[in-house]
């Protein structure tokens, strides 16, 4: 989390995030590995249609990342969903990985860790809302001068249309895959 603060480069901010998804997982790896498998699925999900969306927008910093609302609001509004759902806020699809690690470390007697991630999840959750900020407080695509320069190129739609919804929205079918 420290590291990802600082960051401008989106390639190295989502490297921190993967290294703290990887600490939730770690330490809930040893009590429930039903749980970690689904916490790194679960990940894979939502980072796989947001490096595609990426990809796709040729954003490498978050200064560049301010632009795409003017190219591509559609993209743009689910980047701030899949970010948001990284983060862990609770009606998105993230937020039950983190609640179901902290369930199973406070049932272990693990209180004082359960904690120490909590609060340093924090700092993940930092830089997510600062990036979603940042794609959120951009002009809209009406004050642009060009009237083609607004759509991306489809080469990724397909595929992110098909995982964001899973990415997103899949909290209800959570339960069948933990039994």
């Amino acid at each position: 989390g420290w590291g990802g603060i600082s960051q401008t480069q989106l390639r190295k901010m989502m490297a921190y995030s993967s290294i703290a998804h990887l600490g939730w997982t770690m330490a809930v790896i040893s009590i429930a590995p039903n749980i970690a498998l689904t916490n790194i699925i679960i990940y894979m999900t939502v980072s796989t249609p947001f490096f595609l969306l990426l990809t796709s927008s040729s954003s490498k910093t978050l200064q560049t990342m301010t632009t795409t609302w003017a190219h591509a609001p559609t993209a743009t509004i689910i980047m701030m969903l899949l970010l948001l759902s990284m983060a862990g806020l609770p009606p998105l699809t993230g937020f039950t990985p983190k609640l179901l690690i902290l369930d199973k470390l406070v049932m272990h007697k693990l209180t004082p860790a359960a904690t120490t991630m909590a609060i340093l999840s924090l700092l993940s959750l930092t830089f997510y809302l600062r990036t979603t900020y940042l794609l959120a407080s951009t002009t809209s695509p009406t004050t642009t001068q060009s009237t083609t320069l607004w759509r991306l190129k489809p080469n990724y739609y397909q595929i992110t249309t098909i995982l964001t919804p899973i990415a997103l929205f899949n909290i209800t079918i959570l339960p069948a895959l933990l039994t």
